[in-house]
C-alpha cells in the first residue's frame, strides 16, 4: 500500500500528538498491529449488562420491573452527564456585575441545546412508563412486590442528584418550611428537602426503613453534592447571564419544560400507575418500601418547581392541575394509549 500524503499527515499528527506527552509513537503502533478489532457486543459489554438482572421470585414479570428501572437509571446518568457540562461551563456573574472567576460566559445556544436533551431524556421515560403501568400483570406485581420490601424507586440517588444540579435547594425544602429555611444555608435547606417526608410511617410519623436506609448510604454524599453544585446549579448558570440573554424566549421555554418534566409529569406517571396496581379505593394503600405515595408524589401536595420566578401567580396555583385534567381524568383502566400533553 502507498504511503500517500494523506497517511504521513496523520503520522505526524500522531507523532506530535504523543511527543507532547512523553510518548513514544513507534510503541502505540505496535500496539495497534497487535491490538483486536472491536466489537459490538464486547464495546457495549452486551454480556455483563444482560447478567445484571437477578430476580428475587419467579414471577416472570419481575424482570419487567428490574429492566425497566435499569434503564431509567442509564437515562438519569444521560441527564447527569449534560447538567455536568452545563455545571461546569461559562462563568457566574454576580448580581453587583462582579466577575465570579470562570474563563467564558455560558453561549446561550450551548445552555439550549443541552437543555433540549436533558428534556428529550425526560420525556422519553415518561412515555416509556406505560411499560410499568400496562407491561407487568398487576396480580404479578402484588406478589413480587412483596419480596423487594424494602426498597423502592424512592431510593434513587440519581434523581436527587438532578434535583440538586437544577435549583436552588431552598426550592426543594417542604413546603411549610420553606420561607422559614429560605435564607438558611443549603446543608439546612438539604436536612429539610421535600423527599424526606416521602417515605414516613403515617400513624406513628416515623422513617420507614426505606428512608432510614436510603439517609444512611446517601446522606453525606448528598451534601457534598450540593457543596459542588450549588454555586454552580442551572439557575445559578441562568441568573449569570447577560440580562438580554435571560429574557431569551427559547431559553426560557426549555428551563420550564424542564421544570414541569421533572416536577410534574415524571412524579404524576409514576402516581397513575401506582393507582393503577395498589389502589384498592380505600385511600390507605402503601407504596413500596412503605412510602406514602397518595402525599408524596401529586405536585399539588409538594408544590416544588426549580424555577419559581419563571411562572406567573396563576400558573403556581394550579401547578400540576392541567396534567391530571388532561390525563390523569383519562379511565384508569385503558390500554397503553398515553400522548404527551402540552
Amino acid at each position: 500500500m502507498e504511503i500517500t500524503p494523506e497517511i504521513k499527515d496523520r503520522l505526524e499528527q500522531l507523532n506530535k500528538k504523543y511527543a507532547a506527552i512523553g510518548q513514544d509513537l513507534v510503541s502505540y503502533l505496535d500496539g495497534l498491529i497487535f491490538a483486536n478489532p472491536l466489537t459490538y457486543w464486547d464495546y457495549i459489554e452486551v454480556d455483563a449488562l444482560l447478567s445484571l438482572q437477578k430476580p428475587k421470585t419467579d414471577y416472570p414479570d419481575e424482570k419487567i420491573f428490574i429492566v425497566y428501572h435499569q434503564i431509567t437509571e442509564l437515562y438519569f446518568s444521560l441527564i447527569q452527564h449534560e447538567l455536568e457540562q452545563l455545571c461546569h461551563n461559562g462563568k457566574i456573574i454576580s448580581a453587583a456585575g462582579q466577575d465570579q472567576g470562570w474563563n467564558e460566559t455560558l453561549d446561550v445556544d450551548f445552555f439550549i441545546s443541552r437543555l433540549d436533551r436533558i428534556n428529550m431524556y425526560f420525556e422519553t421515560l415518561t412515555q416509556s412508563f406505560e411499560v410499568m403501568r400496562f407491561g407487568m400483570e398487576k396480580e404479578q406485581f402484588t406478589k413480587f412486590r412483596m419480596a423487594l420490601l424494602s426498597s423502592s424507586g424512592f431510593q434513587t440517588a440519581a434523581y436527587r442528584r438532578i434535583e440538586i444540579a437544577c435549583t436552588d435547594l431552598k426550592n426543594l425544602v417542604i413546603e411549610e418550611l420553606r420561607t422559614k429555611l429560605e435564607n438558611t444555608d443549603h446543608h439546612e435547606q438539604l436536612d429539610n428537602i421535600y423527599w424526606r417526608r416521602g417515605a414516613i410511617v403515617e400513624e406513628t410519623g416515623e422513617k420507614a426503613l426505606t428512608l432510614r436506609d436510603f439517609e444512611k448510604k446517601y446522606l453525606q454524599e448528598f451534601h457534598d453534592f450540593a457543596d459542588q453544585y450549588q454555586p454552580i446549579n442551572i439557575w445559578k448558570k441562568f441568573k449569570g447571564l447577560a440580562a438580554e440573554d435571560q429574557k431569551n424566549p427559547t431559553l426560557v421555554a426549555a428551563l420550564r419544560t424542564l421544570d414541569v418534566n421533572v416536577n410534574v409529569n415524571w412524579p404524576l406517571v409514576h402516581f397513575r400507575t401506582a393507582v393503577h396496581y395498589l389502589s384498592k379505593g380505600t385511600g390507605d394503600e402503601k407504596g413500596t418500601g412503605g412510602t406514602n405515595w397518595q402525599k408524596y408524589l401529586p405536585p399539588r401536595f409538594q408544590k416544588r418547581m426549580f424555577y419559581p420566578e419563571l411562572w406567573s401567580a396563576q400558573e403556581k396555583l394550579e401547578w400540576g392541575k392541567k396534567w391530571v385534567e388532561e390525563v390523569l381524568a383519562e379511565s384508569i383502566t385503558t390500554g397503553p394509549t398515553f400522548q404527551r400533553k402540552k
